[in-house]
């Protein structure tokens, strides 16, 4: 075996979360009087952390504290409102049952929030993912491969041994940050040339193509 343990991103590559993450900006947005953001715009703001997404979402000339306040509105908003749009991509569900039926470790990764990327795996995929590690104080964000090595770490997993898979150029960052290869989707939030100018050692447009990257 090539590989034997799969660290995943979470957004954009095993769950689409745009239109909660939207409706939850515009909500926050909309208590101070900001005009909303379009699924366009969202898109291109992920990626790094719920505190970029809500800071890129603000006007550009609003100050520090009232970008903390729509930050903190957000964030108790997305509470409740991480699952009402958000499912996982179509064909991911019995990709995941594969790769745990051939003996893979899996891991998320993610920069959303610990207690909802929790919540999340655990409602869509259960026990198919080993170790999930969100936003957890004193373990930097991607692209610092911190995560990515506390994973692995927990999985009893070695950088060698080990294939990192996202959609997005920081995905691709963090993969190579923390000694990985990196297999793009196209499937999520960025294009195929997105992933080609980052460097992805694979690329691939279907989560039953992914089989074909690990052997």
């Amino acid at each position: 075996m090539k590989f034997d343990a799969i660290v995943f991103d979470l957004d954009g590559t095993l769950i689409d979360t745009l239109d909660d993450l939207m409706d939850s900006v515009n909500f926050a947005l909309d208590k101070f009087g900001f005009p909303s953001r379009n699924i366009d715009e969202i898109r291109s703001f992920v990626g790094n952390g719920v505190k970029r997404l809500v800071y890129l979402s603000v006007p550009e000339d609003t100050d520090e504290a009232t970008s903390e306040k729509c930050l903190e509105i957000f964030k108790e908003h997305y509470k409740g409102n991480s699952k009402n749009k958000t499912a996982p991509y179509a064909g991911i569900q019995d990709m995941l049952s594969k790769v745990k039926a051939d003996g893979y470790k899996t891991a998320v990764v993610t920069n959303k929030i610990q207690d909802a990327a929790i919540e999340i795996i655990t409602d869509f995929f259960g026990d198919k993912i080993d170790v999930i590690i969100g936003q957890i104080d004193g373990v930097a964000q991607k692209p610092e491969p911190d995560g990515v090595w506390l994973a692995l770490e927990k999985l009893g997993a070695s950088r060698d041994k080990a294939v990192y898979i996202g959609d997005s150029e920081v995905d691709c960052m963090t993969a190579h940050n923390a000694g990985l290869p990196c297999i793009g989707v196209t499937w999520g939030f960025r294009s195929r040339e997105v992933l080609e100018e980052n460097n992805a050692e694979f690329i691939v447009d279907s989560p039953e193509k992914i089989a074909d990257c690990l052997q």
